[in-house]
């Protein structure tokens, strides 16, 4: 698909987007009616298989899935093959580099009581799905595969290590890794 068209159906759900967008693939970007998402300018959102050589699993999934929900991604990010998938609020400063395969996610995907999962099953409607807001700061690097996870903030410049699983609150300037995530020294 040209990324021209690709740009347009963007428009169309009211995603807004900077100057510089660059489109490697074709991504999967949706924009729930009522959401907002904004993309700044000079991103590079890579979703072709061997646009990233640690070698991407799926196409970028940039979503807002609730009318509430907030996307915000800072200027010059580069994104590889992540999801960012958001019912409440995913904030991204300038310059992140997003690693291959990261998942941004700022909820569970599902209740937590096993009556309510059971409904939702069998498409009986959707209980409460817990869900709070990330924040990463400016400069920070999310190595390949990361996952972060509902209620996360990042300081400006942290290091996120490949495979890492973060949730918790990180101040600036922080090397994180494992799983449970820590901190593991400070730039």
């Amino acid at each position: 698909m040209n990324s021209n068209w690709f740009k347009l159906a963007m428009r169309a759900m009211k995603i807004r987007y900077g100057k510089r967008l660059l489109l490697q693939g074709v991504p999967v970007i949706f924009n729930k009616k009522g959401a907002e998402m904004s993309i700044g300018e000079g991103c590079v959102i890579k979703s072709a298989f061997l646009s990233n050589l640690v070698g991407l699993y799926s196409r970028t999934v940039i979503v807002t899935r609730t009318p509430e929900a907030r996307i915000r991604i800072g200027n010059n990010v580069g994104i590889s093959g992540a999801t960012i998938y958001a019912r409440k609020r995913i904030t991204i400063g300038d310059n992140v580099c997003i690693g291959g395969n990261c998942k941004i996610l700022d909820n569970d995907f599902h209740p937590l009581e096993w009556e309510e999962r059971n409904r939702m099953c069998r498409g009986s409607g959707v209980g409460e799905i817990p869900s709070r807001g990330i924040a990463i700061g400016a400069n920070c690097f999310l190595g390949c595969n990361s996952i972060i996870l509902k209620g996360t903030e990042l300081g400006e410049g942290c290091v996120v290590g490949a495979g890492a699983v973060v949730s918790g609150k990180f101040g600036d300037n922080c090397v994180i890794a494992g799983n449970p995530a820590r901190v593991i020294r400070k730039i």
